[in-house]
């Protein structure tokens, strides 16, 4: 059986371990490029969703994942010069528009730019816990915990706002052969 005080003093003794003098191996500079890359496509996306929206609280949700996305790609571009691997080619910015002068045909209801926002983030997080898990060196596994628990705080959030608008998407309750239905 697993002792759990020997599992987490372990792991509070590998962070201690100052291993930046390591080479990286292929597999972290693919998670940087990945997740960099990542990054940049979401930056236009949300981008696209705030002039889009009209809706107070999805554009603030959106600015605010705005600032958290150049947060990362800030970071993780000064780690990724520091050790010479090259950058992932990055969209350009998507012009300021006015929402109402989109057409309806091409303008994203809210419902979908929240869930796309939603889609985005989950892709990150799954993208940063197997970063962080597949690394070697401590700084590269530190720096996407970090990232991944950035975003699962601003997950909450996003979650939270669309419930509150009924936005979110719940698949079909599993009912295993034989049982009965929770609300029945």
């Amino acid at each position: 059986m697993v002792n759990i005080l020997e599992t987490v003093m372990d792991a509070m003794k590998s962070l201690t371990v100052q291993d930046e003098d390591q080479p990286l191996h292929v597999g972290e500079v693919m998670a940087c490029w990945i997740y960099l890359s990542g990054l940049e496509l979401a930056k236009v996306s949300v981008q696209a969703g705030i002039n889009t929206t009209t809706d107070d609280e999805l554009k603030a949700i959106l600015e605010e994942d705005m600032k958290l996305g150049t947060s990362q790609r800030q970071r993780l571009h000064d780690f990724m010069l520091k050790e010479g691997i090259t950058l992932p080619p990055a969209p350009e910015d998507m012009p300021i528009s006015v929402s109402n002068n989109i057409p309806l045909g091409v303008k994203l209801t809210d419902d979908v730019i929240a869930n796309e926002l939603s889609l985005k983030i989950i892709s990150l997080i799954m993208r940063a816990a197997g970063a962080a898990s597949e690394s070697i060196r401590t700084d590269v596994g530190l720096l996407f915990i970090q990232f991944q628990a950035e975003k699962l705080a601003f997950a909450t959030k996003l979650k939270h706002l669309m419930r509150k608008r009924g936005w979110i998407k719940v698949p079909p309750f599993y009912v295993p052969p034989g049982s009965q239905h929770p609300s029945s």
